[in-house]
């Protein structure tokens, strides 16, 4: 059951990141590109904003899928995990913890499932597990 447990969890948490870096990269699911990504990674002092959009949604993107497909998993949970400091850096610490006043609850959590996958491992069911 383990075994499930972490394939259910990497799957989702894996393709939700997916899906936001796709929202950062091409405006799927309605995001905002990366023009509209910069320009508002611009407006928080981010610059070059298009070229951190670049990166986040890139990271989001490849991290997400990584661990979704429990591929070099440690690796997809330190991408995953640099990108939630940083979110919970540059955009939501000033507002405490609380995700009801746009904390950084949720930022925390999606952290720590991360960084627990990638210290425990992916499970059976994952491409680390038949590769390596």
């Amino acid at each position: 059951m383990i075994n499930i447990g972490l394939l259910v969890i990497r799957l989702v948490i894996g393709l939700l990141f997916v899906g936001h870096g796709a929202q950062k990269l091409f405006g799927w699911f309605g995001g905002y590109g990366l023009k509209g990504t910069g320009g508002w990674f611009e407006s928080i002092g981010m610059k070059p904003g298009v070229t951190m959009a670049l990166f986040a949604g890139l990271a989001e993107l490849i991290g997400g899928l990584l661990f979704a497909l429990g591929l070099l998993t440690p690796l997809a949970g330190i991408i995953i995990a640099g990108t939630m400091v940083m979110s919970i850096v540059k955009v939501h610490a000033p507002n405490g913890l609380w995700a009801t006043a746009n904390g950084y609850e949720y930022n925390l959590t999606l952290l720590a499932v991360a960084i627990g996958v990638a210290l425990i491992g992916p499970g059976q069911y994952a491409l680390d597990a038949i590769l390596f």
